[in-house]
């Protein structure tokens, strides 16, 4: 979950790394710090708290360098102070470590060097890194070091080091966690993520698991644990570097929320033939008659994700005829699920480096699945790991509480559901002309929802002192129900619960009480006459509805008060104008209660470590 940066080249150190820490900030904001290394030493400036605390230090106390590292921390072990903050050290003093994951086995580590004589500063399992490699150099490359400590490391974790007395080097190396190299001109990045180097370089290496980069001024060297060399496959990042800017915007999460008809349109470009009915999927390789042999579909996915794969169920189900089941990647692999290898397993990440879901993803190829992989990040180890590929094409998401990423997803899982369908002879040309046609429609439909965004606002003035939210919804948007709720929680720290409509007497009917307020999500499908009996159940009860509907009338909701009018489309994609308006009620409601809408406390947007 945390950030790193390193550096090493030409321009001025200190705003490289803080600049490329600004960038990460979204990954963990709990401390910072850089090294620095200069005339073999090692400067280090560290602070509790966000970036700008850091940025006070070293305006107080400057400091230059030649080369250099910098992290921000989301923290696991070791509370989130000074002290712990990164860069480590070892006992010398002369070698500095930033990691990202988990080290599982660092107590045994940590009594081993102290019996040996280590002295330990923080609290923190990283320290024991440092401390490993300070005692296997033997001046053969800190390379060298590493790769023998590397021995001793049990967990995930994503590792950059230097080394006062092997000048002009960076060590780089991946177990999990995401680490990528930059190539620019006469200079070298790494970083934990695209959008910490992208105004220097789009060219991109990323590092495999167990695989380690050695940076120097004459380049890169890429070796697995054991020194051997591996091909490098260099990406051109086609993100343009605002992309990762608030281009005007108080908050990421609400640029992020804008752009979704761009997002949309994106995602669907070039992969629809609507004269013939069909949709090209360049990336899946899985043929037809792999498809055709498919009799199950597992998608696996976290978090928002989870919730884009709830409305994914529903699509296949639908428009392919597939028995469909959805699990957390995070309880996956601890069930001893069953797969055959006429089972596909799709799983969803933004990022492409969710640990839990990799692991699913792991889990699934045990089982002889065909992995499909769902991601916005190209060359992430989802990507590499999974037989075929559907990219969402959302851009940079900086902000921690997902949105353009989710419908985004929702695209991809449409656009799966019907190449599905035509490959299996359950939907017709015509069929899925229709449905092709209104999915190149929900940009502009987006585009009208966005636009009433002062009423979403006008709602949350009237609510944001609530300290319980209710989301009911049916069918396929349940699930948005669920997503509704989530952004809540996450940004605003709001008690909300997502619930089916029709469960409401089966237990949640007895939360309702006199002003609390109930967002119900209710389209005129052919739920809408059940949903409006939920409704109603709520009013008589005191419950505050807030009616989120295509429905024009007025005759089945005089009692309604606060409704918001979506535009019609497919009923089947009603769940993307059905979310568009609960994340603005989110970001309204958080801006409100003045909370830190992109860094949501104890919370990070990738989410790298078990």
């Amino acid at each position: 979950m945390c950030g790193i940066i390193g550096y090493l080249g030409p321009k001025p150190i200190v705003p490289v790394l803080i600049d490329g820490l600004r960038r990460l900030e979204y990954r963990g904001y709990d401390s910072a710090g850089i090294a620095l290394v200069k005339n073999g030493a090692i400067e280090i400036r560290r602070s509790a708290g966000k970036l700008f605390r850091l940025e006070q230090v070293i305006a107080s106390n400057p400091v230059e360098g030649e080369y250099g590292v910098g992290h921000t921390r989301w923290a696991t072990h070791g509370r989130p102070t000074e002290e712990n903050a990164h860069p480590h050290r070892d006992c010398t003093g002369k070698i500095v470590v930033v990691h990202n994951g988990i080290i599982e086995n660092y107590l045994e580590l940590k009594h081993e060097l102290q019996t040996a004589g280590h002295t330990f500063e923080t609290e923190t399992d990283t320290e024991v890194i440092a401390h490993l490699v300070e005692g296997e150099f033997k001046n053969d490359g800190l390379e060298n070091a590493v790769r023998r400590s590397l021995k001793k490391l049990r967990g995930l974790f994503g590792i950059v080091l230097v080394h006062a007395d092997d000048p002009g080097k960076i060590v780089a190396v991946r177990n999990g966690p995401p680490i990528v190299v930059g190539l620019g001109d006469e200079e070298f990045f790494v970083a934990s993520d695209v959008p910490a180097i992208l105004s220097h370089t789009r060219d991109v290496v990323f590092l495999g698991d167990e695989e380690m980069a050695i940076v120097t001024y004459g380049g890169v060297e890429f070796t697995d644990y054991g020194g051997q060399t591996v091909s490098a496959s260099t990406q051109r990042i086609q993100w343009d570097p605002i992309m990762a800017e608030k281009a005007g915007y108080k908050h990421f999460m609400r640029k992020e929320i804008f752009e979704q008809p761009w997002a949309l349109q994106e995602t669907v470009l070039g992969r629809i033939y609507e004269e013939h009915g069909r949709v090209f999927l360049g990336e899946l390789k899985l043929d037809d008659q792999t498809l055709q042999s498919i009799d199950k579909v597992i998608i696996l996915a976290c978090g928002t994700s989870w919730h884009a794969a709830l409305v994914g169920k529903f699509l296949i189900e639908q428009l392919a005829r597939i028995q469909v089941e959805v699990d957390y990647g995070s309880e996956y692999r601890y069930r001893d699920p069953i797969g055959t290898n006429n089972t596909l397993a799709v799983v969803i990440t933004q990022s492409g480096e969710t640990a839990d879901t990799l692991a699913a993803l792991r889990e699934a190829k045990t089982k002889h699945a065909k992995i499909i992989a769902v991601c916005n990040v190209v060359g992430s180890m989802a990507t590499r790991d999974a037989d075929g590929i559907i990219y969402t094409h959302a851009g940079p998401e900086i902000g921690v509480a997902s949105t353009k990423a989710f419908t985004s997803q929702l695209v991809a899982l449409n656009l799966l559901a019907l190449h599905l369908g035509r490959v299996r002879n359950e939907l017709g040309a015509d069929e899925t002309r229709q449905h092709i046609d209104a999915l190149t429609r929900l940009p502009g439909l987006v585009e009208q929802v966005l636009k009433q965004d002062h009423l979403i606002e006008s709602i949350a003035k009237r609510f944001y002192r609530s300290s319980n939210f209710l989301y009911l919804g049916r069918g396929i948007n349940y699930p948005v129900a669920l997503e509704g709720a989530l952004k809540l929680k996450e940004i605003s720290y709001i008690h909300a619960e997502g619930y089916p409509a029709g469960e409401m007497k089966h237990g949640p009917l007895a939360l309702i009480e006199d002003g609390m307020p109930v967002i119900v999500l209710a389209p005129k499908d052919r739920f809408f006459e059940k949903t409006i009996s939920n409704m109603q159940e709520v009013i008589a009860r005191g419950g505050k509805v807030i009616m989120i509907t295509d429905d024009t009338s007025e005759t089945m909701n005089e009692n309604i008060r606060f409704k918001f009018q979506i535009p019609k489309t497919n009923s089947s994609l009603n769940s993307f104008l059905l979310s568009i308006p609960i994340q603005l009620l989110a970001y309204h409601v958080a801006l409100l209660k003045n909370c830190d809408i992109d860094k949501p406390r104890n919370l990070a947007k990738s989410v790298t470590v078990e």
